[in-house]
Parts: structure tokens; C-alpha cells; sequence
């Protein structure tokens, strides 16, 4: 078998999506062509290109006799061993990664979207053709949270993830804490400079985000994960103003999503948290995405880089290749499971209610400025045990006509009682409280 690994030859590669990463793709496998054949004892080379637009010029020029709008010529190529698919979206791509698969193609994808929603009957489809699948570059960019996850941590209990999975939403709110700057005037910016889409939904409002968190569950408890059971809350009601409180209070803003072990149910939710300036993620700024995950046996663990871009998912798509390629070279197949656990042993999750989950808040009332308001609030709140932390109260810097701003911070609550509480402040306090309660949840161990 030392023999197989040593002799030179070429593993045939189909790209599928010719846009920026696909470029970045082909650039890598160019520039680094000596280095990954020595690593991997033959040369990966790309036979085939599919894309509905083959004549703008790219950030890197092929043969054009590779390039073509068929997708059938790379799927029905008895050369290529693996696929490619960087189209992105959900029913072309699933037809097409389907197609790839029952044609005997192993296939590389850094489609999140894809995984997350038809994982099951795609990974279905390659257990029964013996089919090998990468998704590495689907979440955390070059970030390597899957090979992790799969490899490095095995032999752990993964007891929480926290995230930052969205480099968007990490650019705008550190663009607002740094700056003061308005929700709406950073995300003109980041549009402007190509950080955020023309319709900048799909990150702002957590959508991207959970699909990364769904396949990061998967694979942390060998579960099946319906993307709509997720709980999720975007950025875009984030103000200066609660930017600012929290850091009067110590605290820094960040879109988190969050995975935590409570027994046999997992608690997974993604939203606007504040957490401490001394936290390991309050430092990760600009697009760059982060992963904290504590092991049972590892203890503490932190992946840092960058989520998204053309050469750092080039690196992920890449990496993955070469890993089917070693395989391929060993004639062995999957060594190691698609969701880190053994397919009869995937089941469905249990998810722990949002209503269920404890942890503590951030309020901000807009009041008028008078005695005894901050009574009536509190005594609310106590109604359904929740205990307030500290409260910083402002006088006349405000416009009166607006109310001046309350901001309190509980101790660990229910988040059932607490929509409660603010349901029945909002309601009932009408005369003295203006508008809706600004909520924000704090993730701060110190306030056990």
C-alpha cells in the first residue's frame, strides 16, 4: 500500500460554479499545484467547468475548451472523480448534487443553505452509492469547525458552541460600536463596499446564520436538525443607543449563535447578545467569524478567521478535496462519518424550548421622567421572579417628548416570564412608558 501512495497521477476534478469562489478554487489548485501533489502523492486537476455564463472574463483564465453551460458534460464524464458545486441556493443545486452523486461522483459543496435543509435525503443518497461528501467551506469559511468537530474532538461530549458565524452582521456591529454610527447608514457602507448583498436579509436577519448553526448541531450531537425549530433574531432593531449602554455596562454587542448541552435536550437560539469586554469572542471584529466550544476532555477551544471570501473558502473547498483524494488514492472510502456519528445512530433533536431557556436580559424603557416610575417597572418585574442586577436611569440629556431611557439587567430569568413581564409593562404602563421594551440577552457568568 506504500507503493499506491507514492506514484504520481492525476485526480479529475468537475467544477460546477464559475463565479468568485469557483475562481479562487481554480487559482489555489494553480498556484499550489507542486505543494499539494507532494502532500498528497498526485495532482488535482480540473477537467471540467459548468457555469449559465462562460464568457466574462474571470480573476483567472482557463482553457476554454474545459469551460461549458452544460452541466451534464461534468456529471457524465467517466474521468472526474469528484464534483464541485458552488452555485449556491437550493432547488438547482439539490437536482445537481443529486445527479453528481447517483453518477458516482464524490462531491465538495460549500453550499450551507443546501446542507442544512436537504442534508438528510442528500446524505441519504450518498450512503447508498457510497458516495463521500465535503462541506467544510459552508460554515466558518476557512475556519476548520467541521474537520473539528468530526476529527479533532471526537472523543468529546460537546457540552456549547457560541458563535459568531456571520462576517455581515460582525462587519455592521463593529462598524456601530467603533463609529456610533445608525444600523441603516453601516449597512449602506458595507452594501457599498461588497461586504452586504443588495438584499442584505438573508445575513441581517440570522437566516445564514442558522443555517450553520443547524449543520454545527448535527454534527456536535449526531442529530437531525429541522432549520425552522431554531430560535433566531437579527440585528436590525440594534441602536447606537444599546450600543451604547452596553458598553457603559461592560459589555460588547455581537450576533451569537449559541448551542449548550442541558442533558438530553439541546438549547440552541441565535440573537443579539451582549457579552463582557473580557470574553474570548469580544474581541472578533470586522467580517471575521469565531467558534468557542467546550469539550467534557478538551476543556475550552477557539477557531478564528475568516467566514467568507474567495481565497479562504477556495482553502476550505481545497482542503476538502484533498481529504476525498486521499481516500480515493487509499481506495478506501469515508473513514469518517458524514455527521460524525455512525448513520444508525443519528437521531432526531430535542430542542429546549425558547420559552424554557434561562439566562439574563438587558430592558430598555423609554419613560417619563418623573418619581416612582422605576417602581411601577420593577414591581412588574418581580411579579414574575425577575431580579434586576443594575439599573442606570438618565435624567434630561433625552428628548422629554420621547421619554428618557431605564436600562436594567437582571439575574438569570425565564424567558416566558420575561416576555410576560414586558407584555404586561408595555400594556399596562402606557401612560408612563413609551412604546415597546427594547430586550437584548446577556450571556455573563458572573451574574449567576
Amino acid at each position: 500500500m506504500e507503493g499506491v501512495a507514492s506514484v504520481s497521477k492525476d485526480i479529475s476534478v468537475g467544477l460546477i460554479g464559475f463565479g468568485t469562489i469557483g475562481s479562487g478554487v481554480v487559482k489555489l489548485l494553480r498556484d499550489n499545484e507542486e505543494l499539494i501533489r507532494k502532500r498528497l502523492g498526485a495532482r488535482l486537476v480540473i477537467k471540467k467547468i459548468a457555469d449559465i455564463d462562460i464568457t466574462t472574463p474571470r480573476l483567472v483564465e482557463v482553457d476554454r475548451e474545459i469551460l461549458t453551460t452544460d452541466v451534464q458534460e461534468v456529471l457524465n464524464d467517466p474521468e472526474i472523480s469528484i464534483v464541485v458545486e458552488l452555485i449556491g441556493g437550493y432547488t438547482h443545486a439539490k437536482t445537481i448534487v443529486l445527479d453528481a452523486i447517483r453518477s458516482g461522483k464524490h462531491l465538495v459543496t460549500a453550499n450551507k443553505a443546501l446542507i442544512a435543509t436537504f442534508g438528510n435525503e442528500i446524505f441519504a443518497a450518498a450512503d447508498n452509492e457510497k458516495i463521500n461528501i465535503g462541506f467544510e467551506a459552508g460554515v466558518g469559511g476557512t475556519i476548520p469547525i467541521i474537520k473539528t468537530l468530526k476529527e479533532s474532538l471526537a472523543g468529546n461530549n460537546i457540552d456549547s458552541v457560541f458563535g459568531i458565524m456571520n462576517g455581515t452582521c460582525n462587519y455592521i456591529l463593529t462598524r456601530m460600536t467603533s463609529e456610533g454610527k445608525d444600523f441603516e447608514s453601516v449597512l449602506k457602507e458595507a452594501q457599498d463596499l461588497g461586504f452586504a448583498e443588495a438584499d442584505p436579509a438573508y445575513d441581517i436577519e440570522a437566516v445564514d446564520t442558522a443555517h450553520k448553526l443547524a449543520i454545527t448541531l448535527s454534527l456536535s450531537y449526531g442529530k437531525r436538525v429541522p432549520l425552522d425549530d431554531i430560535y433566531r433574531e437579527g440585528i436590525s432593531k440594534i441602536s447606537p443607543l444599546d450600543i451604547a449602554f452596553a458598553g457603559e455596562l461592560g459589555y460588547t454587542i455581537k450576533l451569537l449563535a449559541i448551542a449548550i448541552r442541558r442533558g438530553d435536550v439541546i438549547e440552541a437560539r441565535i440573537h443579539p447578545t451582549m457579552i463582557p469586554f473580557d470574553h474570548i469572542l469580544a474581541s472578533v471584529n470586522g467580517n471575521f467569524n469565531a467558534f468557542h466550544l467546550m469539550g467534557d476532555a478538551s476543556g475550552s477551544v477557539f477557531l478564528y478567521g475568516q467566514g467568507a471570501g474567495m481565497m479562504p473558502t477556495a482553502s476550505a473547498v481545497v482542503g476538502d478535496l484533498i481529504d476525498i483524494s486521499r481516500d480515493i488514492m487509499a481506495r478506501t472510502w469515508r473513514r469518517v462519518p458524514l455527521r460524525s456519528y455512525k448513520k444508525d445512530q443519528i437521531e432526531d433533536i430535542s430542542l429546549l424550548p425558547m420559552d424554557d431557556v434561562v439566562t439574563n436580559y438587558y430592558f430598555r424603557f423609554s419613560a417619563v421622567d418623573r418619581p416612582g416610575v422605576l417602581s411601577q417597572i420593577s414591581g412588574i418585574l418581580g411579579k414574575y421572579d425577575i431580579s434586576l442586577s443594575s439599573v442606570i436611569q438618565k435624567e434630561k440629556t433625552f428628548d422629554k417628548d420621547q421619554g428618557v431611557p431605564i436600562v436594567v439587567t437582571t439575574y438569570k430569568a425565564r424567558e416566558k416570564n420575561v416576555r410576560m413581564a414586558l407584555e404586561e409593562i408595555d400594556n399596562t404602563l402606557e401612560d408612563v412608558v413609551f412604546g415597546r421594551t427594547t430586550l437584548i440577552r446577556i450571556e455573563d457568568e458572573s451574574l449567576r
